[in-house]
């Protein structure tokens, strides 16, 4: 008789329950605040565990949804496009998989519009992480990116294949442990159910890979008039100014910087912008897109204004107000910073002007 016990089984993998849902807007503008909310109440028809990531995307934890629906994630997601399309003429690509890390990569992995999913299997889970950027991992900004490559450390696989004792030696403790974990597909980061943070933000997707900086702060000039002008219209303003540049590569660089005071006024945006864009000190770098997040709002009323002697502050303000009240009457395209529109091309003198020509470029229609 033998006193060999049998071997117990292999947990089953865990079945994909996260979503991560990106909002397209129409025509690579801005969502509108409204808009964003209710498509968070049409998630939150589908499932009360909704994390808002503003502007544009939500984590949904639909484990409670899938008896009561009787669908699989996949399925689930289908339909939350499918409502999305038809309720509010919003396209949208949704990463599912068994936790935020992976539902976002998923998301990412490709053109937009889709549904993408990744299941719990560790084989299928390695497979698609092992020759993707380690750029592509939360928390791997360019300077750590650049230390992990001076080991030959530059794909999600070679990390995964690294001890977890040199990964601590190059990047320390935690963040060691951190990039071992996710480089495995774990990351025990929960869906927290809750409002989303009190910001507004935009974003401007270039039509092509683009490395003009003249063009990068154009987008910005456009970007800071959008978030001035919706923040005056809901008479608020904002402490803090959050810039993201996504590259051709798919990775992204993150800066924040605090307000002198707190404002709604499009200079003061703008003059942060710009500081935060001179910050990254980018040389010749393909930008896929630029966006912009005005953090830490409060009602207009609660905030205080330094005075200023100079002249020009006050007369900048008299014609701001002055673009609000042609974009109320008029709509939002009615006003725009001449700085946005495409430089014109010298040609010979014409008697009949011709009409202006529309600025569609980095999402702020117009005229000059």
């Amino acid at each position: 008789m033998s006193d060999r016990t049998a071997a117990p089984a292999p947990a089953p993998a865990p079945a994909p329950h996260i979503l991560y849902v990106h909002f397209h807007a129409p025509a690579d503008t801005s969502l509108h605040a409204r808009v964003y909310e209710m498509l968070l109440g049409l998630l939150r028809g589908i499932t009360p565990v909704v994390q808002a990531l503003p502007p544009d995307a939500a984590l949904a934890d639909v484990r409670s949804a899938l008896r009561y629906f009787d669908r699989d994630a996949a399925a689930l997601a289908d339909l939350i496009r499918v409502r999305a399309l038809a309720l509010h003429g919003v396209d949208s690509t949704i990463g599912v998989g068994p936790n935020p890390l992976l539902a976002r990569m998923a998301a990412a992995d490709g053109p937009p519009g889709a549904v993408r999913i990744l299941s719990g299997d560790e084989r299928a889970i390695a497979a698609f992480l092992r020759h993707k950027p380690v750029t592509l991992l939360y928390g791997v900004g360019p300077a750590s990116a650049r230390t992990l490559a001076g080991y030959g450390l530059d794909t999600i696989g070679r990390i995964a294949g690294t001890s977890l004792g040199t990964l601590q030696r190059v990047l320390g403790a935690t963040a060691g442990r951190n990039l071992h974990d996710r480089a495995r597909g774990i990351d025990p980061t929960p869906v927290v159910q809750g409002a989303p943070a009190r910001s507004i933000g935009g974003e401007r997707r270039f039509g092509q890979d683009e490395l003009d900086p003249v063009r990068h702060r154009r987008a910005l000039l456009s970007l800071t008039e959008e978030l001035g002008a919706r923040l005056r219209t809901e008479s608020q303003a904002a402490r803090s100014l959050t810039l993201t540049v996504r590259y051709a590569d798919r990775s992204a660089t993150t800066r924040t910087r605090t307000l002198r005071e707190s404002s709604g006024h499009s200079a003061a945006l703008r003059t942060t912008a710009y500081q935060l864009y001179d910050t990254l000190g980018l040389q010749r770098a393909r930008v896929r897109a630029i966006s912009l997040r005005a953090d830490g709002l409060l009602a207009e009323e609660l905030t205080a204004r330094q005075l200023s002697l100079e002249p020009g502050d006050d007369k900048a303000r008299l014609i701001e107000a002055a673009a609000d009240r042609a974009r109320a009457r008029f709509g939002p395209a009615a006003v725009h910073p001449a700085g946005t529109a495409h430089p014109a091309t010298p040609g010979p003198a014409r008697v009949t002007p011709p009409p202006p020509e529309p600025v569609a470029h980095d999402g702020w229609h117009g005229y000059s």
